[in-house]
């Protein structure tokens, strides 16, 4: 028995010593295989692609310019007492910030939150955002943080809804600011940065190219004096953005993100920003005393055309055409007529009504401003002194044309222009009285898909002039279209109830 107790004993330490050996053997070889995973090593040891040079400088320049710029854009919280309807933004189309209610009753007050952007100009805390981001911020309504999560309650300075831009202010002292750029140096295809809080998202950076300059008629309107001359970018823009900066790779401000062209409320590939020289104008307007100072010239103003380029006599489609004349306005008391083609301003071209409204806004009332003419087959020169305004006094002219009325019947039948298509009658009394008019002949009809319906003519305006030659019956008109030939070109002086036009035809024969 004891012999047995032995054997088992030294059966069972022989195992063990062999249990060993074979573990360590496992740990070595086959355990080893088992647990490889432990060592494995996760990812390719070196990036597919090595950026060459001049991929690496643009990309350190955007990440360099974004870590810049950062801090000198705030998040804007705006509070909004209303009742009722009153003061509601519009939901147009264009507009990317509105303020959301609750459907409470009609009359009953309420309080409505949104929120937007905006750019420090200047280390004592003057910020500079969209006139529809604070136009109707409540008391105390307006809040800002800055990057660096301060918060701080602003004061609005000033408005200024045509060119709808703010300014407001916080009391801090050391602030980071941005540089302002130079306009002139921004380019079409230049990488712009655009800077802000798009849906909530804090210092959001999205990149893009200035895609076009001197864009206009993209707000919404009011009353036709809208002041743009935007820069179109593709970098994304989104509820939110408004306010905040689009900037260049230097890092300097070059304009403030307003509106996005959508169909939808959020971004669809173009977005605008207020020019900087623009913005600077304002807000050293508003630095001042807190309002605006603005010179206007005075005229309403239409883009020029092939056609009427060709009517007047100009050797290129260029300037911009004036329509009519503010009475007592600072064109018209300088010899500016309606007709007259506004080719220059102190020297710089202007080719479209935008980049008009873009020079003169810069200055004050008072300045003078030279201005160069295309009148009667020659250029001029004439000495504007700019004046201020009580209403709008500058605006493009629109499309909107008045609903038709029933005519009066008239002595005389209307007379159709077939190859125009449209048709004139006489005017009496009544209607020299309600249109200020003297002279001419009212159109009648004007044929859908027509020559005179494509160049803008519209039912129940009155033609007062063609080719600078008085109106006064329909046969005045069909003696002048009869003496021109084929491919010549009339202009007709307009006039609605609201607003003067002036439409340029090519004269077909049938």
């Amino acid at each position: 028995m004891k012999k047995t107790i032995i054997v088992s004993a030294s059966l069972v330490g022989i195992g063990v010593f062999m249990g060993i050996l074979l573990v360590s053997s496992l740990n070595t070889d086959i355990l080893s295989s088992l647990y490889a995973s432990e060592n494995t090593k996760i990812g390719a040891l070196q990036a597919p692609v090595q950026m060459d040079n001049a991929m690496k400088i643009i990309n350190n320049a955007m990440s360099s310019a974004s870590e810049a710029v950062l801090p000198t854009v705030v998040y804007i919280n705006v509070d909004v007492e209303l009742k009722g309807q009153e003061g509601m933004p519009s939901d147009e189309f264009h507009e990317f910030f509105k303020f959301f209610g609750d459907p409470d009753e009609e009359n009953s007050p309420r309080r409505s939150r949104g929120s937007g952007s905006g750019v420090i100009v200047s280390d004592n805390g003057y910020i500079v955002t969209n006139n529809h981001v604070v136009e109707n911020a409540a008391d105390k309504g307006i809040r800002v943080l800055t990057m660096d999560k301060k918060e701080y309650v602003a004061r609005l300075i000033g408005r200024d809804p045509y060119t709808d831009l703010a300014l407001i202010k916080i009391e801090a002292a050391g602030l980071p600011v941005a540089h302002i750029g130079d306009i002139e140096k921004i380019k079409v295809g230049e990488m712009v940065l655009a800077v802000g809080n798009p849906m909530g998202l804090e210092h959001t950076v999205t990149s893009g190219i200035v895609s076009a300059i001197g864009r206009g008629r993209i707000g919404p309107s009011r009353g036709g004096a809208n002041i743009e001359h935007y820069i179109q970018t593709d970098a994304a823009i989104n509820p939110g953005n408004s306010g905040g900066g689009l900037f260049d790779l230097n890092g300097s401000l070059v304009g403030i993100n307003t509106a996005i062209a959508t169909q939808t409320g959020t971004f669809m590939g173009y977005g605008f920003a207020i020019p900087v020289d623009l913005m600077k104008a304002v807000v050293d307007d508003l630095l001042d005393d807190g309002q605006i100072d603005r010179g206007y010239i005075g005229v309403f103003i239409d883009q020029v055309d092939e056609t009427m380029a060709k009517g007047l006599g100009l050797d290129k489609v260029k300037g911009v055409l004036v329509n009519d004349l503010v009475d007592d306005g600072a064109a018209k008391s300088a010899g500016i007529e309606k007709g007259d083609v506004i080719l220059e301003v102190d020297g710089k071209t202007v080719n479209s009504p935008s980049e008009l409204q873009s020079k003169i806004v810069l200055h004050r009332a008072g300045d003078k401003v030279n201005v160069k003419l295309w009148r009667d087959g020659r250029a001029i020169n004439k000495t504007v002194v700019l004046k201020a305004r009580d209403e709008d006094d500058v605006a493009v002219s629109g499309k909107n044309l008045p609903k038709p009325e029933k005519i009066k019947p008239q002595d005389n039948a209307p007379l159709q222009f077939e190859s125009l298509g449209f048709t004139v009658a006489p005017i009496d009394s009544k209607l020299k009285k309600d249109y200020g008019v003297d002279n001419g002949v009212i159109v009648s009809d004007v044929k859908r898909f027509s020559m005179a319906a494509d160049r803008g003519l519209g039912n129940r305006a009155i033609i007062t002039e063609a080719d600078k030659k008085s109106i006064k019956s329909p046969d005045d008109l069909k003696r002048i279209i009869d003496s021109k030939k084929e491919g010549d070109v009339i202009i007709l002086n307009v006039k609605y109830p609201e607003r003067s036009a002036i439409v340029a035809l090519e004269v077909r024969k049938m």
